[in-house]
């Protein structure tokens, strides 16, 4: 079974955790948190990643990291071998449930699980009123008009 580290700017790692917790509430021995401060260089963000990864149980890691290219993905990118840890990155609540749901995986179906979790967690749910456009009456009477 895959542990799972979440790396993220401060306080957003420990907050996903939490979330992770209130819906597997037994999680927290495989999944860890590493919440970079806003002041920490590259360098000791990376420490703090590195120490978390031999911290977890478990033959493979699962680092969910939050944007590409921001301190805390490149920090976990600069630690990782690609073989017992991957990376990815967009890090959101569905893409850590379907994580924790096939932690059972192997790590390369893992990873792939939860980046589509990720993918498919985001969606369009609600399209706005047309601008400049009156409300229809629900009622169908042809003597009241929006327009009048």
């Amino acid at each position: 079974m895959a542990s799972i580290l979440l790396v993220a700017h401060a306080p957003l790692a420990t907050a996903l955790l939490e979330v992770a917790s209130h819906a597997y509430a037994d999680c927290r021995r495989d999944v860890r948190a590493v919440d970079i401060p806003p002041s920490a260089s590259l360098e000791a963000a990376a420490e703090l990643v590195g120490q978390a990864l031999k911290a977890l149980p478990g033959p493979e890691v699962l680092v969910l990291a939050d944007a590409f290219g921001a301190t805390p993905c490149n920090a976990a990118m600069s630690v990782v071998d690609g073989v017992r840890a991957r990376v990815v990155t967009g890090i959101n609540v569905p893409m850590v449930w379907r994580a924790l749901c096939y932690a059972h995986l192997p790590l390369a179906e893992l990873l792939t699980r939860a980046a589509d979790g990720g993918r498919q967690g985001i969606m369009q749910v609600a399209t706005p009123r047309r601008q400049n456009q009156p409300n229809r009456l629900a009622n169908d009477d042809p003597e009241q008009h929006s327009d009048q």
